[in-house]
């Protein structure tokens, strides 16, 4: 549909909706960008200020992906006119201005509309130096990328729906879910990263696919590498997947590529769409080492999970 759009004619645009970009960016002068996005959810769990929380988090995680800083926010919220006690929709907010506290962004405002099913989430504007952009399109051959959350959280968050998840598992989601990337990001700036992205939707394969395509690189992914949530593997095992799998697994097909010894199951897994997700960090490999170790000092559980090459005709992801 974005492809018959007519393309937007402003020298002043760095990002638009025509790439895969995880912001927009305008440029005010030679020395500042404006970086906006929007993100909004349904609810992903059942306590209202937790969903605040994630909701908050899941939207300023774009700007942190740009390397930017976020300075604003306007919320929006779905909200039914009646069956639901409003001290839940105060929850909500409550949660997500925790969250957009803890990042240093100011709520302006929001809207609101009637609506059967709740949705919640903000329009975050931010600001950075046009030099200082992290593009997903900035990925280089040599480059070493680190995953910055473990993957899992699709499947466990609709596991709860079947009693496949446990408390437990879902409180390690949860975790994850709520963890801001602004620390991520500034390790990413400070340590010389060249390209970056969250992984969240589309899952890690189909973002690391839009982070070779932008740059006109391949890359390979090492699926031993990557982080999985506890309970992650048994409750996809088990054929308690979202939908977007499916969905994210037909979109990479031709271009994603899997070795014979990557079971079924952890190919799921690297489609599972992730809420409030991870960064996905292209760097140099001895700064990458820095970035997961400091991290994990941090208690983050981050890791080298593959690297950056040169695409052999149309950039690829290969999953060894």
């Amino acid at each position: 549909m974005l492809g018959s759009l007519p393309r937007v004619d402003d020298s002043r645009v760095l990002a638009g909706f025509e790439s895969s970009e995880d912001c927009g960016v305008y440029l005010l002068r030679d020395d500042l960008a404006l970086v906006q996005t929007v993100d909004i959810l349904t609810p992903v769990v059942d306590n209202p200020f937790v969903f605040g929380q994630i909701a908050a988090s899941n939207s300023l995680s774009d700007v942190f992906a740009m390397g930017a800083r976020p300075l604003t926010a306007l919320s929006f919220v779905g909200f039914p006119r009646s069956g639901i006690d409003m001290a839940v929709l105060e929850e909500m907010h409550r949660g997500g201005l925790q969250k957009l506290g803890e990042a240093g962004t100011v709520l302006l405002g929001g809207h609101s509309i009637a609506d059967k099913e709740i949705k919640f989430g903000y329009a975050v504007t931010g600001e950075a130096h046009p030099g200082g952009l992290l593009r997903n399109a900035g990925a280089r051959p040599g480059d070493a990328l680190v995953l910055t959350k473990p993957l899992g959280i699709g499947v466990l968050t609709h596991g709860v729906k079947q009693d496949k998840t446990s408390e437990a598992e879902l409180a390690a989601a949860i975790k994850q879910m709520i963890t801001l990337n602004m620390s991520a990001s500034r390790l990413a700036r400070q340590f010389g990263a060249r390209g970056m992205t969250d992984v969240t939707g589309f899952g890690l394969a189909v973002h690391a696919l839009e982070m070779a395509r932008g740059a006109g690189v391949s890359i390979e992914l090492d699926s031993a590498a990557v982080p999985l949530l506890p309970g992650a593997l048994r409750v996809a095992g088990e054929g308690c997947m979202p939908g977007a799998v499916k969905a994210n697994r037909e979109f990479g097909e031709g271009s994603v590529t899997y070795a014979d010894t990557v079971d079924e199951t952890l190919r799921c897994l690297l489609n599972d769409p992730q809420t409030a997700g991870g960064l996905l960090i292209a760097i140099d490999p001895s700064a990458a080492r820095k970035v997961a170790g400091k991290l994990g000092d941090e208690g983050a559980t981050a890791a080298v999970v593959g690297r950056v090459v040169k695409a052999d005709g149309c950039p690829a992801v290969t999953v060894s």
